[in-house]
């Protein structure tokens, strides 16, 4: 599937990313079962930096309505295509960060997953074990909002996943209502993002800690830990883990 005014290495990154992120059926039953721990039918959730949208799919199979945000015009047609006849999914075309506004999108057109507005995160994959060959080859403006600016215009979510390629704490930062739940990206080769994310839930309220590895779906943890406790399990962790998602929960 090639968007239309979309690069061809583009449409065909899209296209291995629907296949990856869509086309598994036991991923998807235990995505499914990881959301069922913290969003069910009626609840609302937000989809930061949602890519080709197969969160916003598992939330909507949990019976939850979705808040989608992708600044990427290629993703964000894939987006509209899977979802945009669906009500109880409202889609955005923006990125979300600390303050409204606008920001510059540095684009990776043979990898769009890893697409970013953070400079940092560009810089620390260069030359990393693991990220050969990634090419941010151009940019482009986007409209960017805040957490709080969602909230209010669309409720308090139940849960909030975010994934947004060294951004993380920007999007954090736009947030000064404490949500039940939420996830965000960590890199290895940025793990001071995800300190900076455990610092300010911190000052937001009493979080306790998961995490799952890369795509696994899967928690590692039998309960919940501290935020110290992650930063520790984080600094420790090998550079070839590379990625994974740490969950919070409000008061567990």
């Amino acid at each position: 599937m090639k968007p239309i005014g979309y690069p061809l290495g583009t449409a065909r990154a899209l296209s291995r990313s629907l296949r990856i992120y869509h086309g598994d059926a036991a991923r998807r039953q235990a995505m499914d079962a990881l959301h069922a721990r913290l969003l069910g039918p009626g609840g609302l959730a937000f989809d930061i930096g949602a890519h080709v949208g197969d969160r916003t799919s598992s939330f909507r199979r949990l019976g939850a309505r979705v808040v989608a945000l992708e600044p990427q015009p290629g993703p964000a047609r894939v987006l509209r295509l899977i979802h945009g006849r669906d009500p109880l999914v409202t889609l955005i075309e923006a990125a979300c960060g600390d303050r409204p506004g606008s920001a510059v999108l540095r684009i990776n057109s043979a990898n769009p997953t890893v697409s970013t507005i953070s400079g940092a995160f560009v810089s620390a994959a260069s030359g990393a074990e693991g990220w050969d060959g990634q090419h941010w080859d151009h940019e482009i403006a986007v409209p960017c909002t805040t957490l709080d600016a969602l909230m209010e215009r669309h409720g308090v979510p139940d849960f909030i996943k975010i994934d947004v390629e060294g951004f993380e704490a920007q999007v954090l930062a736009g947030l000064t209502r404490a949500p039940p739940a939420l996830s965000f990206e960590f890199t290895t080769i940025q793990r001071d993002v995800a300190e900076a994310c455990l610092a300010l839930l911190d000052a937001l309220g009493p979080y306790r800690f998961n995490v799952a590895l890369g795509e696994s779906q899967r928690l590692v943890f039998p309960a919940t830990v501290t935020s110290e406790e992650m930063g520790d399990w984080l600094r420790r962790l090998p550079h070839e883990a590379n990625s994974g998602d740490v969950y919070a929960v409000l008061g567990d």
